[in-house]
């Protein structure tokens, strides 16, 4: 067993500190780069299906040819993972990278066939920039930054061009230091958090979420929709705007790897009581029974690894 982790790089594995992407690449040049995101649960990959479905989708969307199956991407993800887990001490997790690129961009690089660039990469999940807020809960603030309109590309394509994340992060900051983003679109209707789905409940209607058609729809999302039906939860999907979150009993962010966290403020005001709710709780339970871990006790654990 190798020492160290590797990498899948155009078909072949690599060690992970080498798999590179040069400088006249069209991902790096353009960011024409389609991504999913996995994480492994006692090193098992959760919902790969559902990723490689939403990962096909993308690059038809982008017109990339990966010069490889579907079959082929999951047999590399559940090769690489069962290369690199047991790295890891007990307990812990990984996340996981997909990426894919076209390949060169014509005008830097030299003639000749170019090729897509497929890259598998694991990595430790980063539990200590999360951990904490399954108790404190997350605050989200509103900023000038819209969400990209659907007029730009798909909403439900993936992709790693995200500078509005960035700089509506960078604002949330200045606002409060402890804020990510919330982005509405440009009629000022709800549309995700920087890299999270967002739902909200209220006693009258269940979880709320915005309409499926013009989000990213997350994995994650859609497990704890399944999760709400479990619990006997209702659940819709209408417009919402920043009054509907701020008047909400409980708000709620869906992502990979932190899989469901508390929203406590919002917009310098707290939601409900200003803790994580009821719903939270019941949801995060069920979760951890799903994938046969205590998701919280485990981030807890491993938010502070040893060299």
């Amino acid at each position: 067993m190798m020492d160290k982790p590797v990498a899948f790089f155009n078909g072949q594995w690599v060690p992970a500190e080498t798999a590179t992407v040069p400088v006249t690449d069209a991902g790096f040049v353009l960011g024409i780069t389609v991504a999913e995101q996995l994480r492994t649960f006692a090193g098992k990959l959760f919902r790969l299906d559902d990723h490689l479905d939403r990962l096909a989708h993308s690059m038809e969307v982008v017109g990339v040819a990966p010069g490889m199956t579907m079959d082929q991407f999951a047999g590399a993800a559940e090769e690489l993972v069962a290369r690199n887990h047991p790295l890891l001490a007990p307990g812990d997790d990984l996340g996981l990278s997909m990426v894919v690129t076209p390949g060169n961009y014509p005008t830097f690089a030299t003639a000749g066939v170019t090729r897509p660039v497929v890259c598998l990469h694991t990595y430790p999940l980063p539990f200590h920039l999360w951990a904490e807020k399954y108790r404190e809960g997350q605050t989200l603030v509103t900023t000038a930054v819209e969400q990209v309109s659907a007029r730009c590309w798909p909403a439900a394509l993936k992709c790693r061009s995200r500078m509005h994340y960035c700089l509506a992060d960078r604002r949330a900051a200045a606002i409060d230091l402890r804020a990510r983003a919330l982005l509405l679109d440009d009629r000022g209707i709800v549309s995700e958090a920087s890299t999270a789905n967002v739902l909200i409940y209220n006693a009258t209607e269940g979880l709320v979420s915005p309409l499926k058609t013009k989000i990213l729809h997350g994995i994650s999302l859609s497990t704890a929709i399944e999760l709400a039906r479990r619990l006997d939860i209702p659940h819709g999907q209408r417009d919402l705007t920043s009054d509907d979150v701020a008047s909400a009993d409980e708000v709620l962010l869906t992502s990979t790897s932190m899989c469901i966290l508390p929203v406590t403020h919002f917009n310098g005001h707290p939601i409900g009581t200003g803790r994580s709710g009821e719903i939270f709780s019941s949801l995060l339970a069920a979760w951890s029974e799903l994938v046969g871990i205590d998701i919280v006790a485990q981030a807890t654990r491993h938010m502070c690894r040893c060299p």
